[in-house]
C-alpha cells in the first residue's frame, strides 16, 4: 500500500512539473528591421573635414 501511495505521488509529481514548463516563442517581426547608419557616416565626414582644414590652416602657404 505504501509502495503504491508513492508512486501515485511520483506520477502526480511529475506530471505537475510537466505542466509547469515554460515554453518560448519565436516569431518574425511584422514590419522590417531598420537600422539607421547615418548618423555615424556623417559624424566620420565631419571628423575628416575638421582635420583636413586644421591642416590646411597649419600650412603657412595660405596666408
Amino acid at each position: 500500500m505504501v509502495k503504491r501511495a508513492r508512486i501515485c505521488c511520483f506520477i502526480s509529481a511529475a506530471l505537475l512539473l510537466a505542466a509547469c514548463t515554460p515554453t518560448v516563442k519565436v516569431e518574425a517581426p511584422d514590419k522590417p528591421i531598420e537600422i539607421n547608419m547615418n548618423i555615424n557616416i556623417r559624424h566620420e565626414i565631419l571628423v575628416k573635414v575638421e582635420r583636413a582644414v586644421e591642416e590646411m590652416f597649419e600650412s603657412e602657404e595660405i596666408f
